[in-house]
């Protein structure tokens, strides 16, 4: 499984770079803040969105603290995807949230 440090996916971010963020948090979850881009997917609903994923692109996961991201990141790269799991998720992101 690859991870991406935070620090690492806003210096894409800043860079321009086209990033596909999901955010697997709940929707009150994410009431609190996104990553500014991010798609919210909540982690139980990933396989009902997979016909909306591109195997391939590169995707980012996200949740809280990097838990349910690891857990989607594994079932995605089960199913073909490219994926990285954000570790330390939204609890390390100090950055801009929309």
């Amino acid at each position: 499984m690859k991870n991406i440090t935070p620090r690492e996916a806003k210096n894409k971010l800043d860079h321009h770079e086209k990033l596909n963020i999901i955010d697997v948090r709940e929707p009150e979850e994410v009431m609190f803040g996104m990553i500014p881009g991010a798609k919210n997917i909540p982690l139980g609903t990933i396989p009902e969105h997979l016909e909306e994923m591109d195997k391939n692109e590169e995707y980012i996961i996200v949740c809280q603290s990097g838990g349910r991201s690891m857990h989607a990141t594994m079932f995605l790269e089960n199913q073909g995807f490219k994926v990285m799991n954000m570790t330390g998720g939204m609890s390390n992101w100090n950055w801009e949230t929309v």
